[in-house]
């Protein structure tokens, strides 16, 4: 695979709720997923996470197999409610000696711990009381940052503080299907600005306690395809969606600002929320980007059939607006856009230089293959998303972009959101009855990339 230093970074991801279980183990709070799921209707066959892959009490056969796999760094996430089980600053020290286990099982394995603080899993008790939309939750991920850098920081270097803030915001208080659930644009918007203050909040926070430690932030991006470039509505919902999705964060820890197109638009709403200084606030060094690329994004002009535009004038979903996508598509119905990828990187690279250390900290691809009747997990497709993507990741880093890491997600299948157990993401295949562990095809397949790349 061209283009890849031999000291590359390759590792893999996974999130808490997603492959812990043991949610009512050793004094866990509950969190936000945990009563989405409680919720009828909000996720398919009203699966949840008590269980998922049961790595909270197999997390060393899962250190043996990322070994296997020759990893040389892992993404996971902590648990919020784990640590502070209602987000106040009560400790649960069983929450902290599980982590602290992982961390030593990954060194003594030699792979490097990268920790996400914010996977989603925020404790009911601070939704209660607003979540993301009320300010003080702000105050209460800086707290909980410090909290895991003094525990933590001794032996991780690495952190991330938010996945995917878009979501959290979008998906989470504005479309609704994601936990909490809620639909309001006014509770979307303190989220957005709530979670970019939290971003900078946490970093300064951890570094107080820890001036070593490098802080990033992981973001969802994409490109956004438009039908009729020459549209000028389409071009002006494409920089408005660009402006909300890549745009947004961005702006707010390099600039201090949020992207003009969305501060006018949203100008009445975001004077309640916005407070003097804010964005003197917003400003922070970020040592590192990540980047979760699955597709490019299509953008169509308006049809007869088509929903009107939400609330806001904004389309809740990334991946499927009413452009048509190119095939073919991947479980998830997102395109499989490799050449993207490539784009991407260097539209980042163009366009922020100041970001000069960029991880892909997650990427991957939801196929359903089982094992066949020699326990081999035949699972081309993924082999071939993992192959295109990271070729153009390679280019990328030839032609200039400050790519230093790649995590694939995900290590193994897991509780997939609200889609329960339905989408497969993983390199290893879990028997969600068993809970047997299968390598798949495209897990070597990582295997051989990585070793080649240590011998180019």
């Amino acid at each position: 695979m061209k283009g890849f230093p031999k000291n590359f970074n390759w590792g893999v991801a996974t999130s808490s709720y997603q492959i812990e279980g043991g949610v009512f183990e050793d004094g866990r709070g509950e969190s936000i997923w945990d009563r989405f799921c409680a919720t009828p209707g909000k996720v398919a066959n009203s699966e949840n996470g008590n269980l998922a892959c049961d790595h909270y009490h197999r997390y060393p056969q899962d250190v043996q197999l990322m070994k296997e796999l020759g990893v040389s760094t892992y993404r996971f996430s902590i648990a919020w409610p784990r640590l502070f089980p209602k987000g106040d600053e009560v400790r649960e020290e069983r929450g902290f000696d599980f982590y602290n286990r992982l961390i030593d099982e990954l060194l003594a394995n030699g792979i490097k711990p990268m920790p996400t603080l914010y996977h989603w899993d925020l404790p009911q008790p601070l939704q209660d009381a607003g979540g993301w939309a009320n300010r003080e939750t702000v105050e209460a991920f800086a707290k909980y940052s410090a909290a895991a850098v003094e525990a933590f920081g001794d032996r991780v270097q690495d952190w991330l503080t938010l996945n995917e803030p878009w979501c959290v915001t979008w998906l989470g208080y504005m479309n609704g299907v994601h936990a909490p659930g809620v639909q309001n644009l006014d509770h979307a918007l303190a989220a957005a600005h709530h979670t970019a203050l939290a971003h900078a909040e946490a970093a300064r926070a951890m570094r107080a306690v820890n001036p070593n430690v490098r802080v990033g932030l992981a973001l969802n991006m994409t490109n956004y395809r438009l039908e009729d470039e020459s549209d000028e509505q389409l071009a002006e919902l494409g920089d408005l969606m660009d402006a909300q999705l890549n745009r947004w964060w961005i702006d707010a820890f390099l600039n201090g600002t949020y992207p003009a197109p969305l501060l006018k638009l949203h100008e009445q709403r975001l004077s309640k929320i916005i407070r003097p200084g804010d964005f003197d606030k917003l400003k922070v060094q970020t040592d590192f980007m990540g980047v979760n690329y699955y597709s490019d994004s299509f953008i169509g002009l308006p049809r007869e059939e088509d929903k009107p535009l939400n609330e806001g004038g904004l389309f809740p979903f990334p991946h499927r607006m009413n452009g048509t996508a190119p095939g073919p598509y991947t479980d998830m119905g997102w395109p499989v856009t490799p050449d993207g990828l490539e784009d991407l990187l260097l539209r980042i690279a163009r366009d922020w230089p100041e970001i000069e250390d960029l991880a892909i900290t997650e990427n991957g691809a939801a196929y359903d293959e089982e094992p066949n009747e020699q326990g081999i997990v035949e699972d081309d497709r993924r082999v071939q998303y993992l192959r295109t993507h990271l070729a153009a990741a390679g280019r990328a880093i030839e032609k200039g972009a400050p790519l230093k890491s790649y995590y694939a997600w995900s290590l193994m299948d897991n509780f997939e959101w609200a889609e329960g157990y339905n989408k497969r993401f993983g390199l290893v295949h879990v028997n969600f009855k068993t809970l047997e562990r299968t390598v798949k095809n495209s897990g070597k397949a990582y295997t051989e990339i990585i070793q080649a790349s240590r011998k180019a």
